[in-house]
């Protein structure tokens, strides 16, 4: 059985240097923009100025949970938590169940709000570890240790099955949920890790009382490709779920309107360009999310690189809605796009 700091080790190798992308797309590839060739709005007037939970960001772009609770994982947060104070730009760290078995990786997390005393920095706990006994100690010390403005639950049952060492009980971590957003005075935010989440799954979150759910659809990087590639020499034919999820655009057009729902939506999983930020908007995100672009960057280019990589994604961005006729992100809406 892998160590924890070492299944971290490996998930960042593998996605920042292996194919383990999903072979089916996100689907916003059917969706193409409407061109306003008469605008009606300068250059200089659009703003990517977006909110989520009352704090105000630089852009709609929120830098999904990466990793943490292994030596090099502390240089990787570091970085990601320069930009993000830099560029005011939210992020999540990776899964703290490492630290909060070891705390010897406590600084591999913590580094995050010693660099960005600034940053909208969300604290990250698996819902298998939300049904444990000590579940609230747990907590605590993953929030005090880089002390979050919110928490991040992440759902991930493809990824635990695919994992030898993956955790089997799933039962009772939806009455884990509601109990720690009626117990905890800090906002809560479901993810899924790329598999994406389902309208009935969705609506659960939000009875209980969820206000941001990340729906994190397929078509980005398979967790279930990353774990069968670290198991070089299993023999459990796994493979055959390597493309298991729901694709983001099938969720997003699912979702009712955001005058129906009381949760504000993050997309990611595959958000690569500027464009799909732009479309997952149109579809009704309020935010968009992406880790496996800037981990890339990070690995192969360094801090340079993955800001230069934000850079271009704002600006582009403000090409693309002046090109749509908007000034503001959440003036962004379904009729500014076309099916093919």
């Amino acid at each position: 059985m892998s160590s924890i700091p070492n299944r971290k080790k490996d998930h960042v190798v593998l996605t920042a240097g292996e194919d383990v992308a999903y072979t089916q797309s996100t689907g916003l590839e059917r969706y193409h923009f409407l061109h306003n060739a008469l605008p009606e709005v300068n250059f200089d007037q659009v703003s990517t100025e977006s909110s989520l939970l009352g704090h105000s960001f630089s852009m709609p772009f929120f830098i999904s949970s990466m990793t943490g609770g292994y030596a090099d994982g502390t240089a990787i947060n570091q970085m990601l938590a320069s930009i993000c104070n830099d560029m005011n730009l939210p992020m999540g760290v990776g899964s703290q169940r490492a630290m909060i078995e070891d705390q010897s990786q406590t600084d591999s997390f913590s580094i995050v709000r010693k660099t960005a005393p600034n940053a909208f920095i969300a604290a990250n706990i698996g819902g298998c570890q939300l049904i444990e006994s000590n579940i609230k100690e747990n907590l605590d010390i993953a929030i005090d240790s880089i002390q979050a403005d919110a928490l991040i639950i992440h759902l991930n049952p493809l990824q635990e099955l695919m994992q030898p060492e993956g955790d089997r009980k799933f039962a009772g971590i939806l009455e884990a949920i509601h109990t720690t957003v009626e117990v905890f005075n800090i906002p809560v935010i479901v993810k899924e890790t790329g598999a994406g989440l389902s309208l009935s799954v969705i609506d659960k979150l939000s009875e209980a009382g969820v206000k941001v759910i990340d729906i994190a659809g397929a078509g980005g990087t398979s967790w279930s490709k990353v774990e069968n590639k670290r198991q070089i020499s299993s023999q459990n034919n796994l493979d055959i779920f390597n493309d298991w999820g729901i694709p983001l655009a099938h969720i997003l057009e699912q979702l009712p309107s955001e005058e129906q729902r009381s949760y504000k939506i993050i997309a990611s999983g595959g958000i690569r360009t500027s464009l799909d930020i732009l479309a997952s908007l149109c579809l009704g995100a309020d935010l968009a999310a992406s880790a496996t672009p800037l981990i890339k960057h990070l690995v192969n280019g360094g801090e340079a690189s993955a800001r230069k990589w934000l850079q271009d994604i704002q600006h582009q961005l403000k090409i693309g809605m002046c090109l749509l006729g908007v000034t503001s992100p959440n003036q962004l809406a379904r009729k500014h796009l076309h099916k093919v």
